[in-house]
């Protein structure tokens, strides 16, 4: 007879449904616990840069371009102001040294010029009225001085025979008192006379001297002015090209103007124009080279002109080993300015992508997969035009894409 069987509960439906149930909890746990939540960006990969790193050693130069000018340029300034009354020579030409370039017209200058001649003369003249003058004084001073001697000496013969006749009582005293107080009276009447002649003849001494000071200024001023006139014509300095001169008949010029310039075509050297951001790392002394019809040329920083311009400053540097043959002047070319020796160091190409991030972060392909790229924080140091010096966050062999981010937005993880 059949027996009633108890009822399972572990049904095959309910072991069915039990094992989706788990394994649906098992995905949403691993979702919610170890899935991949950062935000991604599909990127063709053909349209990106992918670069590598590498080890090597890094050349610390920046690359700017020189022009090439003369060795010297002397400028040509107004000494003295004017209007041009002829114009000799154009800009462009050939000039030896003391050729005249200009002739100026300055009536101010000459009217002053024939003032001070003319005090000169008047002063010539005061000082050799002056001289007669006191030599006349000095021959009428001598006479007197003789004519004083001579009367001291009779004053002399009366005292002293008055005085023998007083002895033999002769004469009264008051006859011989009055001999004796006339002679002691020429006497003390010449000593006055001597020191009153020679405070004459120091005094005299002194006129001269002053009148010859004064007149010795003034035929300085009076060779000043006629040197300022000589500047009226205005002569080449040196030997060279004039290579411009921005005057013109009728023109007024001013003290201290620029008027051209003359390149002295007897050497040359190059003008480089340097981003103010190397202006603490530039100085006298660093290297630098260039190409020239097929060969390397050496230069090196003669002087540097510290003030900035619209974001540049300007360096002079010279040929080392001398000019190269064929260089003409206001010629460009790109030279390798040395900054430093070269010193091994992890390398990134330079790319657009340092625009975007500043440096501070790159995306860097994923090794295993090569299907994707995470964002990587990173510090750079020093930049040449080829790369970059990787401090910290990058190792040599790794990929990264160093084109621009400006499309990447905020992703963090780019997938090819």
């Amino acid at each position: 007879m059949d027996r009633a069987l108890p009822k399972r509960f572990w049904t095959s439906q309910r072991i069915i449904l039990s094992a989706g149930g788990l394994l649906i909890a098992s995905l949403l746990a691993y979702s919610l616990l170890f899935a991949d939540r950062r935000s991604k960006l599909n990127v063709e990969k053909d349209k990106i840069t992918v670069s590598l790193v590498t080890t090597g050693p890094f050349e610390d130069f920046i690359a700017v371009t020189g022009v090439v000018q003369p060795l010297k340029t002397i400028r040509l300034d107004a000494v003295v102001g004017g209007y041009v009354t002829q114009k000799l020579v154009e800009g462009g030409s050939m000039v030896k040294q003391g050729d005249i370039l200009l002739k100026l017209e300055n009536q101010s200058l000459k009217l002053n010029f024939l003032q001070s001649e003319t005090e000169a003369n008047r002063l010539v003249n005061d000082l050799q009225n002056t001289r007669q003058r006191l030599r006349v004084e000095r021959f009428a001073l001598r006479k007197a001085l003789a004519q004083l001697d001579f009367s001291l000496d009779q004053a002399k013969d009366t005292w002293e025979r008055q005085q023998k006749l007083y002895k033999d009582k002769v004469i009264p005293e008051q006859d011989y008192l009055k001999a004796k107080r006339d002679y002691e009276a020429l006497v003390e009447q010449r000593k006055i006379e001597i020191e009153s002649q020679q405070y004459q003849e120091e005094n005299a001494a002194l006129q001269i001297k002053q009148l010859e000071g004064t007149l010795q200024r003034t035929q300085k001023n009076v060779a000043l002015w006629q040197q300022t006139l000589e500047n009226l014509v205005v002569k080449a300095s040196v030997s060279g090209l004039l290579s411009s001169i921005d005057v013109e008949v009728g023109s007024n010029i001013n003290q201290g103007q620029n008027i051209g310039q003359i390149d002295d075509l007897n050497g040359f050297k190059m003008r480089v124009g340097v981003d103010e951001h190397y202006l603490n790392r530039i100085f006298p002394g660093l290297n630098g080279s260039f190409e020239f019809n097929g060969q390397k040329y050496d230069l090196q920083i003669s002087r540097v002109y510290s003030e900035v311009r619209s974001g540049r400053f300007d360096v002079d540097m010279i040929f080392v080993q001398g000019t190269p043959s064929g260089i003409k002047r206001g010629q460009s070319t790109p030279i390798q300015l040395e900054l430093g020796k070269a010193a091994k160091a992890t390398l990134l190409p330079v790319g657009g992508f340092f625009s975007d991030t500043g440096g501070n972060w790159v995306y860097v392909v994923d090794k295993s997969s090569g299907k994707r790229a995470v964002k990587r924080n990173i510090t750079l140091g020093r930049k040449n035009p080829e790369f970059f010096e990787v401090l910290e966050g990058l190792q040599p062999g790794e990929q990264v894409i160093t084109s621009s981010y400006e499309n990447f937005g905020d992703n963090e993880v780019l997938e090819f």
